[in-house]
């Protein structure tokens, strides 16, 4: 049986299947009906509206979002920040700017591995021609 602190509360439980406790899971399924229950009744809500109205955290109403329990289809003034720069967006993790700018990170990234990965067959060359001089040079030619 594994133990582990609850990310939430604290407390000493036995991970199953969750990543906290078992009051933790019913104080979030609660947290879901009341989302759920007010989104129903108040269709055109963003998330600053719905955090105020239900006391549910705006992370704890991003997780419902992305684990596919609070559809965005219905509600189209829902939006959740960007995990990088906080920007609301309504698909993927991340906004497009701050998703270039990792494709742009990732390119350089590459770039420099692969000029890494030709450098020691340059340098093998460069440092067997020193050697070679060297040698010339010792032997006095």
């Amino acid at each position: 049986m594994d133990l582990g602190n609850c990310p939430r509360c604290g407390k000493l439980f036995a991970k199953n299947f969750r990543d906290v406790c078992g009051n933790c899971i019913k104080d979030i399924d609660q947290e879901y009906t009341l989302c759920s229950d007010y989104l129903r009744k108040n269709k055109g809500t963003d998330i600053n509206e719905l955090a105020d109205a239900t006391e549910v955290s705006i992370k704890q109403i991003t997780k419902f979002i992305r684990e596919g329990r609070i559809s965005l289809v219905n509600a189209p003034n829902l939006m959740y920040p960007c995990e990088m720069c906080g920007i609301l967006i309504r698909e993927h993790t991340k906004c497009d700017s701050c998703r270039a700018k990792l494709l742009t990170e990732v390119n350089k990234y590459r770039q420099a591995q692969k000029q890494a990965d030709n450098k020691p067959a340059e340098k093998s060359s460069t440092s067997t021609s020193a050697l070679s001089a060297y040698r010339n040079l010792d032997r006095g030619e």
